[in-house]
């Protein structure tokens, strides 16, 4: 069974049980460092305040997401965390790489600031490059003249 992208918006997360459980044990496998609040408030604070989740969605559960906020032009992704049990098997690239398609021709980017290491490596090697005066790394998809 594919890894899918499923996107999580308030109104889905209050009528979806499982995926609002699912979407509060990936948080709470996240580095305390990671997240400005507890899983649940994160989560919440999240979607209530306009915010979306895009996950990676595997033999029925969620097993990694990254929090996403739409604007003109752009679509700014931060919080990104896969479950504990899931990682280093390729299902955060996987989801990275269903973002970008599902964006279209709409630019993804990503705060540089506290970005692990680790992390931003991921996103070089995903395509993505690190903006002139540093404070993001974007992703331009093919159809928007960029290159991946």
């Amino acid at each position: 069974m594919p890894v899918t992208l499923e996107q999580l918006d308030h109104a889905r997360w209050t009528a979806d049980a499982q995926a609002g459980a699912d979407l509060s044990r990936i948080y709470q496998d996240a580095s305390p460092e990671l997240l400005p609040l507890p899983a649940e408030e994160f989560v919440r604070g999240h979607l209530e305040s306009g915010g979306e989740f895009c996950c990676a969605r595997f033999n029925g559960r969620l097993l990694a997401a990254v929090s996403m906020r739409r604007e003109p032009g752009a679509w700014w992704l931060s919080h990104f965390c896969v479950r504990e049990a899931t990682r280093r098997r390729g299902v955060g690239s996987r989801l990275m790489a269903l973002v970008a398609a599902a964006a279209g021709d709409t630019a993804l980017r990503i705060e540089a600031d506290q970005l692990p290491l680790e992390s931003q490596l991921l996103l070089v090697r995903l395509g993505y490059r690190l903006e002139e005066n540093g404070a993001y790394f974007e992703l331009m998809t093919p159809a928007s003249g960029g290159s991946q």
